[in-house]
């Protein structure tokens, strides 16, 4: 009975053998089988991923100056695994669980040789850092300092998960995160006396920081990477990790425009692809802050972060490449961009004037900006650190080029001539009396009279063309009010008044609508408009009894000097609008270009061109002309240099100094000019000789003329 048993026990187990080995042979030889993709989608599942950092793409001026870069530095790193083993708490925590062993003695011994062994390896590594010259008590409490950040982060949490008080939590607004720790470590020792106990819950806690490598110091040059390399290759929780840093090597010339990256605040508010995980921010990382080409440029610039993905035996499964941001080139000249900020900081100014100034010059035939001024200005390099004090005034963080408004006063003036004569409400030689008293119709009253006791009837007859020259106040005050309000808004708002009129690269706006400089549309009505203006439709309207100060660029008129620069940009093409640019074609990119339909002829008649060209060119080359005093001195070097300037002046209440205008020469060129002086009493003497000066600057960089060298 005994050995009938033993030999069915045996045709059992050698049949299953059988079965066994054909399974076996199955799985290897036959190709539908579908247990090795079970048993490779079980390891992909217990896999562990490294993501590859990227590199931002570089910002360059029209010329190829680098003008914002990623710069790769160097770090050693230590791992908190290899850190924490010199933390005395750690030790601590891991006796205590020792005492729970079977053999607690031995189980302690254990754990002290752990320790012991590992701290000789953290001693041998602050003894090489000393090699490169990092002090050791440096190295002692850089080590220290990542154990007690991640040892009170612990501490912090086991405290909130067990000990959490309602009261404290109420006291700081239902937030976890406003609570000091240093709050809620008393709160703990008070709840739990036991140092043993907070020890070990402490200890209990896993988080990712604990998995992180974390910088010892800089390596500065290339002898010291390649000795660190040799020095630590064998030294286990030890890396060299790069990192990289955004650089401006311009410093704070162009900052408002160029912009900065700072760490990412709130992840899903900027996430371009939320469904891509590698592009998707993470806690930590770098982008663009408004406002500026960083912040508009961001979906350009920032790239894709790379993948490597190893399953449970630390195989490479699959390696998703980094995608490493494209470059942005900008229409800006940063050498005169840079002789522009340094000639207006140190220019004697009245004291009633600055610091807030602004410049703008374009390109007439392509609309480039070649410079966009904002003073005062900021190091890019420090912002990060100096940024609080940068959002007190005089706030240098504005761009006042764009995104600060400004009664436009006198400057305007030449807008409010064409309005008039298109709409048929004056003629060129049609004279608008300005007698030497007040207003008899009301204010406003001639600027002449108010500083002279005169008008301008006394200098010569008072029509279109010596209106302009003399800036006449009661000729544009009474000419407003003949024009339809709806009208007068028409023509304001189709050469670039009252709306938003720099964009970023057409593809990025199509995809990111809401990626664009941060700028002020002005305002061209007597309410104010409500979100941002797209269509003349939106425009809230104007009184009749509003007309008169928008005659003269006050009231509730309000313009950036990049719309008065750009308005006298269409002037100067003959009455052609384009839309200013601050980003040059990519070539490999068919989308980057600005769509035809962008300008506009406006179809303003030869006759009244005219007549604005010959008033704007009298307020610089003649006398009584309103800028002639600050130009006359030096219109015989314009003329050698082939250059002739065209020009308004405009003084504001509250005060503000304004300059506008075009130069062009015989070739063709010409440029667009548009400077405003916060504090400024008077544009002729506060703001006309800096634009002279800003003209010369485009003149030396070849943009217009002929240099003053060559034309000797």
């Amino acid at each position: 009975m005994y050995e009938k048993r033993i030999k069915i026990f045996v045709a059992i187990g050698a049949l299953l053998l059988i079965l066994c080995v054909l399974r076996l042979t199955q799985m290897q030889l036959l190709p539908d089988s579908s247990l090795p993709d079970d048993i490779a989608r079980l390891m992909r599942q217990r896999s562990k991923s490294r993501q590859l950092k990227t590199f931002r793409g570089t910002i360059f001026d029209r010329n190829g100056r680098v003008l914002a870069a990623d710069e790769p530095h160097f770090h050693l790193c230590i791992s908190y695994e290899l850190s924490s083993f010199s933390d005395k708490r750690v030790l601590r925590a891991e006796l205590l669980k020792a005492r729970l062993q079977s053999d607690p003695n031995a189980a302690a011994d254990k754990v002290n040789r752990k320790f012991e062994n590992a701290l000789d390896d953290t001693l041998h590594v602050i003894d090489k850092c000393e090699q490169f010259g990092l002090p050791r008590q440096k190295t002692e409490n850089r080590i220290k300092s990542i154990n007690d950040s991640i040892w009170n982060l612990c501490t912090f949490i086991a405290w909130r998960k067990d000990y959490l008080d309602p009261d404290i939590l109420k006291k700081y607004d239902n937030q976890v995160i406003k609570i000091p720790l240093s709050v809620a470590i008393a709160d703990f020792k008070k709840k739990e006396p036991d140092s043993d106990e907070r020890i070990r819950l402490a200890a209990r806690v896993n988080i990712p920081e604990m998995k992180k490598d974390y910088p010892l110091f800089e390596l500065k040059t290339d002898d010291d990477f390649a000795a660190a390399q040799f020095e630590f290759m064998d030294v286990n929780g030890v890396k060299i990790i790069p990192e990289a840093r955004r650089l401006y090597p311009y410093n704070s010339v162009a900052a408002q425009t160029i912009g900065w990256v700072g760490p990412v605040q709130d992840t899903d508010k900027v996430q371009f692809d939320p469904n891509d995980k590698l592009s998707k921010y993470l806690g930590g990382e770098l982008c663009g802050r408004e406002d500026g080409v960083e912040y508009v440029c961001e979906a350009i610039l920032r790239g894709r972060r790379g993948e490597e993905v190893y399953d449970i035996d630390r195989r490479l499964v699959s390696q998703t490449q980094i995608r490493i941001g494209k470059d942005v080139r900008l229409t800006l000249d940063i050498e005169m961009q840079q002789r522009i900020e340094d000639y207006l900081a140190s220019y004697n100014h009245d004291p009633s004037c600055g610091p807030g100034m602004a410049a703008v010059v374009i390109q007439v035939g392509s609309g480039d900006i070649l410079a966009l001024v904002s003073l005062p200005v900021y190091d890019l390099n420090f912002v990060r650190q100096n940024y609080n004090e940068l959002n007190k005034k005089p706030k240098p963080l504005i761009n006042r080029a764009i995104n600060q408004w400004y009664p436009p006063g006198s400057v305007v003036k030449p807008v409010i001539l064409i309005a008039a004569m298109e709409t048929g409400k004056v003629t060129a030689n049609e004279i608008i009396h300005c007698p030497a008293e007040k207003n008899p119709t009301g204010p406003p009253n001639c600027w002449i009279f108010n500083s002279y006791s005169i008008g301008h009837d006394s200098q010569w007859p008072n029509n279109a063309r010596n209106a302009l020259k003399g800036s006449c106040n009661i000729y544009f005050s009474r000419l407003a009010e003949r024009i339809e309000p709806l009208a007068l808004q028409q023509w304001l708002f189709q050469l670039g008044y009252g709306r938003s009129i720099l964009h970023g690269p057409t593809h990025i706006a199509e995809s990111v609508p809401n990626r664009n400089f941060r700028q002020l549309s002005g305002r061209i009505s007597s309410g104010t408009p409500k979100g941002k203006i797209l269509r003349f439709e939106q425009v809230p309207s104007l009184t009749e009894r509003e007309r008169r100060w928008f005659g003269i660029g006050q009231g509730k008129l309000l313009a950036t000097p990049l719309q008065v620069a750009n308005a006298m940009a269409a002037i100067a093409r003959r009455g052609i609008y384009k839309p200013p640019r601050i980003f040059m074609d990519d070539p490999n990119d068919p989308n980057s270009a600005a769509p035809d339909e962008s300008m506009a002829d406006l179809g303003i008649s030869p006759a009244t061109l005219n007549t604005v060209f010959e008033g704007m060119a009298a307020v610089v080359n003649e006398y009584q002309g309103t800028a002639n005093k600050q130009f006359k001195d030096y219109l015989a070097s314009f003329a050698r240099q082939d250059v002739k300037i065209y020009g308004k002046t405009g003084s504001t209440q509250p005060p503000n100094a304004w300059f506008a205008g075009f130069a062009e020469d015989s070739s063709g060129p010409s440029l667009a000019i548009a400077v405003v002086v916060e504090g400024g009493q008077s544009g002729a003497s506060d703001a006309a000789p800096l634009a002279r000066q800003i003209l010369q600057f485009s003149i030396d960089a070849g943009y217009l003329g002929k240099p003053a060298l060559s034309a000797n």
